[in-house]
């Protein structure tokens, strides 16, 4: 438990200091530029702690969900003579609406009173130090500072990572060897019998330990190195040196076949125009490898922050497609019910339906029911707005004028 508190600690600290340096940022240039910045702020709500540093005030505030810096002037004023814009508001906003010469009062739109409330932070004489005189190229470098000092901020965590604590890296070093060659389908719970091939690692003489240093002549570094050696050469006997306690050995394996899906780039399944899974035979010898931190040189930094931002781009631009998939999962879902029939309408021995009613009784929420063409299934729907929608029946025997079917 006490790990637990001690992690979402942590890991608030951390937030509220990516926040405190994304506002950061925004200030730097903004005071470099000359803007007059009035509040810098980390946190949203009733301030805990604040002190002024010459014009700016530095303060956190209760709830640590984001921050803001405050400038003079963010928005500029409207053009000499230009009316208060009005707009409708509440629930029926646009309906009925009258334009301002049909109205005895207004309301100032949003944008207006923000206006306004900008227009109230420019003290006399400051009015060249607003944010809205700046040149475009200024204010969007102020704009996108913060996002730029996050980007900072994952660029020197990575470093960190990749060079000063490294990376997991399988090892040429065995960590296991499995003893036989068991089904995938039982791999969690089978044990060996006598019954059960040996593993060709196993057969060989392999053991945990051991550290494979050439396969047929080929120095091997690391995992990397010996896996395609093997998964190519299902079949083949090979010849592998071995260090074992600091002898060298030279050990004959043959791997055995092994059926095994096929990935793309991203370890993801490949399928094929019907859908299955496509597979290839690889070679299998039963070992797994050891692993140890590796430090990467610095060039692994920009590759690896690209990749991530392209991750989160890919998830981002994705994101209304997946909302439109899942609302649209319901209706999919409808659509590939069976049509649910009457049992008079079809018979054991014959498949002839009845002739659908001329007519749709209407309900208590519709006025009025059309009904379609004629066929074996009619499709009855109310003509006028209302709360309910098309009935989808096939339609038993019922005298003129009955009622649609109980089923939606």
């Amino acid at each position: 438990m006490l790990l637990f508190v001690l992690g979402v600690v942590i890991i608030a600290i951390g937030v509220a200091l990516s926040i405190a340096l994304h506002e950061v940022g925004h200030l730097v240039p903004a005071k470099l530029f000359g803007v007059k910045v009035t509040q810098y702020m980390i946190g949203f709500g009733p301030t805990i702690f604040s002190r002024r540093r010459g014009e700016t005030e530095y303060g956190v505030k209760a709830l640590p969900l984001g921050g803001y810096i405050a400038m003079i002037g963010m928005y500029p004023p409207k053009h000499a003579g230009d009316p208060i814009t009005e707009s409708p508001v509440g629930l029926f906003q646009g309906v009925g609406y009258q334009s301002s010469e049909k109205r005895t009062a207004g309301r100032p739109t949003l944008i207006d009173e923000a206006r306004a409330a900008s227009a109230e932070t420019i003290g006399e004489g400051e009015e060249h130090r607003a944010f809205y005189l700046l040149p475009v190229w200024k204010r969007v470098i102020v704009m996108a500072g913060g996002p730029f000092m996050n980007l900072l901020i994952a660029t020197v965590l990575f470093t960190v990572l990749l060079c000063g604590i490294g990376v997991a890296q399988s090892t040429s070093t065995l960590a296991s060897v499995s003893q036989c060659v068991v089904p995938e389908s039982q791999r969690a719970t089978a044990t060996c019998t006598a019954d059960d091939p040996l593993a060709p690692g196993a057969a060989a003489g392999l053991l945990p330990g051991d550290t494979i240093t050439a396969i047929d002549g080929t120095p091997v570094g690391t995992w990397n190195d010996l896996t395609p050696i093997i998964q190519r050469s299902a079949g083949v006997p090979l010849s592998v040196a071995v260090e074992r306690d600091g002898a060298s050995l030279t050990l004959s394996i043959t791997p055995a076949e092994n059926e095994v899906a096929v990935t793309d780039s991203a370890g993801n399944p490949v399928t094929d125009a019907s859908g299955a899974v496509e597979t290839q035979t690889v070679g299998f010898i039963g070992i797994s490898p050891t692993s140890e931190l590796a430090r990467q040189p610095i060039t692994a930094v920009p590759g690896t922050v690209w990749q991530n931002i392209t991750s989160v781009a890919h998830v981002i631009l994705n994101l209304p497609q997946r909302l439109i998939d899942v609302a649209q999962a319901p209706s999919a879902r409808r659509r590939a019910m069976p049509t649910v029939r009457s049992a008079s309408s079809e018979s054991a021995g014959s498949r002839a339906r009845s002739p659908p009613p001329t007519s749709c009784r209407s309900s208590r929420r519709c006025r009025r029911w059309s009904v379609s063409s004629p066929r074996s299934t009619s499709r009855c729907w109310c003509s006028t707005w209302c709360l309910c929608c098309r009935w989808t029946a096939a339609i038993s025997p019922a005298p003129l004028g009955g009622a649609p079917p109980s089923h939606r």
